[in-house]
């Protein structure tokens, strides 16, 4: 019986859209505390999650697990790409009143946010089309996607000599164009390294694979981040373009406790959330997942295991580590190249959806949370802080993974598994973050903290209603 076929599938969109948003809203505004490509994959775990909870709870636990752990992989691609600077073009202080400027800023944040979001949707799609990607096929495949990431950086974002102000022809970070005077630290652009090899990743899918759905996500998730990343920095650009406004009395004390930037990336994962939502809702009915048949494990534990833990000795290496004689980093700091490994695993094998979304995944956000507060602020013992920050979550987070792995041999629908693994996932990085925070309770003096604080709680409490509400099957139309 198709995934299709399944009641929850009768959901409405504004409910899905909805709990997709505040996931979304919420890890997005995480990962700003967190950064780059790892940062990013809360996002791809917590959307992914909710929207397969609430669209296909009954397909196979495995199946499930697989979907969602290509999507978080594949959200974190986009980290490579540089936007500091891209950002900068329409708040920057020298820029305030240049049009030209704001305008291209916002269309190198339409450019990249389409692009990171992309992947997502596809890699979203393609595990819950139904289609069968095998191992050594998304082997070659991944490798394919590096090579045309390379040409496209060739082609698109070369020359790059900062020295001699030779730069790229089509160039979204701040250069001697806007700001002739500037003393200027050009950053290397790779976002036309992206757009060849999502090109390429969505040809093969749609015209090779036949899957029509993965290429259809790719263009929802091209979407939602082209719309939210610019609407999200409008926010912010608004306050930098008329700050004179919040100065005035009335705003002054509400403009000291806003972290706009971070308000941003609210505003972005929001926006992403629903446009997934939406994508896959849409598509609900090319959703091709069987739900009883079991899902084929090419992989060996012995193969797999092995990978993995190569896997998670490059990652600390790369997030961790700053000998400079170590060049891991050339090729795994990366997006497409640290998630090489972990993607071909997590097709074939039975252990890697699990330990990729729970303690894996979890790993940087626990390690730069102890970072952050032990050897940075100083703000709790070590021995403390490792207990509480990297110690327990790991060990819950890796217990979950094995139950789930094991339980897996028995066939079980997703339901519980996704249940279980929204409401570990969703309060561990909330409360992380809310220690990085330093625990802006918003009964105390309000810091820039608490705003993003209380939004960051009222997701959470949506997102764990969601988990109450979904304990029983949906009947006919569960909205």
């Amino acid at each position: 019986m198709p995934a299709q076929d399944d009641p929850a599938q009768e959901r409405s969109l504004w409910s899905v859209m909805m709990y997709a948003t505040m996931a979304g809203g919420m890890a997005w505004g995480i990962r700003g505390q967190y950064g780059h490509e790892t940062g990013a994959m809360i996002a791809g775990l917590l959307v992914s999650l909710a929207l397969t909870l609430l669209l296909c709870p009954t397909i196979n636990a495995l199946s499930a697990a697989r979907a969602v752990a290509l999507c978080t992989i594949a959200m974190g691609f986009g980290g490579s790409m540089t936007y500091g600077q891209t950002v900068g073009l329409t708040h920057d202080a020298p820029l305030i009143g240049n049009y030209a400027a704001l305008g291209w800023g916002m269309l190198g944040l339409a450019i990249k946010g389409g692009l990171w979001i992309g992947f997502a949707g596809l890699f979203l799609g393609i595990g819950l089309s139904g289609v069968r990607y095998r191992s050594l096929e998304m082997l070659w495949l991944m490798l394919g996607a590096i090579l045309a990431f390379v040409a496209g950086v060739v082609y698109f974002n070369e020359p790059f000599d900062p020295v001699n102000r030779r730069l790229p022809l089509i160039y979204f970070s701040d250069d001697w164009y806007w700001e002739p005077e500037g003393k200027l630290i050009p950053r290397r652009e790779v976002w036309g390294g992206y757009v060849v090899a999502l090109a390429c990743l969505t040809t093969y899918c749609g015209w090779i694979k036949r899957d029509t759905l993965a290429p259809r996500m790719a263009g929802w998730g091209c979407l939602g981040g082209a719309i939210g990343f610019p609407l999200g920095q409008s926010l912010q650009s608004f306050h930098a373009w008329h700050h004179t406004w919040f100065a005035s009395k009335w705003l002054r004390d509400v403009d000291s406790v806003i972290n706009w930037w971070n308000f941003m990336e609210t505003t972005f994962g929001a926006v992403m959330g629903a446009a997934l939502a939406c994508g896959l809702w849409i598509n609900r009915r090319r959703i091709g997942v069987p739900l009883a048949a079991k899902p084929s494990v090419t992989m060996p534990a012995s193969v797999e295991i092995p990978l993995m833990i190569l896997h998670v000795v490059l990652l600390v290496t790369v997030e961790f580590v700053r000998d400079p004689y170590i060049r891991v980093g050339l090729i795994y700091g990366y997006g497409l190249g640290l998630g090489f490994i972990p993607i071909v695993c997590v097709i074939g094998g039975r252990w890697a959806p699990y330990l990729m979304l729970l303690p894996i995944t979890a790993i940087p956000f626990a390690g730069k949370t102890v970072r952050q507060l032990v050897y940075e602020q100083h703000a709790i013992a070590a021995d403390l802080g490792w207990a509480l920050y990297i110690i327990f979550p790991l060990t819950v987070t890796t217990i979950c993974a094995v139950v789930f792995t094991l339980a897996s041999r028995r066939n079980p629908p997703a339901r519980a598994y996704l249940r279980i693994t929204l409401l570990v996932t969703a309060w561990l990085y909330f409360l992380l973050n809310y220690a990085f925070f330093n625990f802006p309770m918003p009964w105390e003096t309000w810091t820039s903290r608490t705003p993003n604080a209380v939004v960051f709680t009222i997701c959470l409490t949506g997102l764990t209603f969601l988990v109450w509400r979904t304990a029983t099957p949906a009947k006919g139309n569960a909205n």
